[in-house]
């Protein structure tokens, strides 16, 4: 399977079950086909991260080749994996967001999902209101500072 790109920022709702309705923009941007899978699980910020299952299979293995000898990998996989579960889109295009992650995310109703990479973040709509207020004040310098330098950025010129 072909691991697509996507990209946007939704506002949604949890209905009293936790369940969450998958807007139809970003389900058409994963692409027609069997029930979309998916694995979620704690994001490096306060948010939680949806993976359609190729993007986390992609992912995980990665993270499985780290050495477990090693310290700092074994909490890194630990953190990872902490959490993780599949989840599958049901009839009405939702899915059920589990009890614990949301409490980890302090979601309760009102959420905004970003996706970008081929992932998407879970976020309680006032830490992402708050996210977007903390913007550098010059775009510009952080993306010459993380981007200047890139192979990709050099071949451009």
């Amino acid at each position: 399977m072909q691991i697509k790109q996507l990209l946007g920022e939704y506002d949604c709702k949890l209905d009293a079950k936790g369940r969450m309705r998958l807007p139809s923009g970003l389900i058409a941007q994963l692409g027609e086909g069997e029930k979309h899978k998916f694995v979620i699980n704690r994001g490096f910020e306060k948010c939680l991260m949806l993976y359609p299952e190729a993007v986390w299979n992609k992912i995980s293995s990665e993270v499985d080749q780290l050495n477990l000898y090693n310290k700092k990998n074994r909490d890194f996989v630990r953190y990872f994996y902490r959490g993780a579960q599949e989840l599958v889109m049901d009839s009405a295009d939702r899915i059920l967001l589990p009890k614990r992650l949301l409490e980890y995310a302090e979601i309760n109703k009102e959420v905004v999902l970003s996706a970008y990479n081929g992932r998407i973040e879970i976020w309680t709509k006032a830490e992402y209101d708050n996210l977007l207020d903390d913007e550098p004040v010059d775009f510009s310098d952080l993306a010459d500072e993380v981007l200047g330098g890139s192979a990709a950025n050099q071949e451009e010129e």
